[in-house]
């Protein structure tokens, strides 16, 4: 993803910085923000380095916005908030 006025990468990692082809897709266990339970869920490298999106909770249904941003390694760190 990037940032809408300039050309640089959101989080400072550009998606040229690791590669995708070495990455499987990873499963994350998250917590829901809703209601507190555990869940897996697969997060993929192919979407780039620095990705945010929608899921809903596969327990209470509500609905969560997902950040995951990959290092230069390749290690994802994804965080799950309360989508409004």
């Amino acid at each position: 993803m990037r940032n809408g006025d300039n050309d640089e990468p959101l989080g400072g990692v550009d998606d040229d910085d690791f590669d995708l082809e070495s990455l499987p897709e990873t499963d994350v266990d998250v917590s829901c923000p809703w209601c507190g339970e555990t869940v897996a869920i697969t997060v993929d490298p192919w979407g780039g380095a620095d990705q945010v999106y929608a899921e809903d909770c596969e327990v209470c249904c509500r609905p969560w916005r997902v950040h995951v941003t990959y290092d230069t390694d390749g290690i994802a760190s994804v965080q799950v908030d309360p989508e409004e």
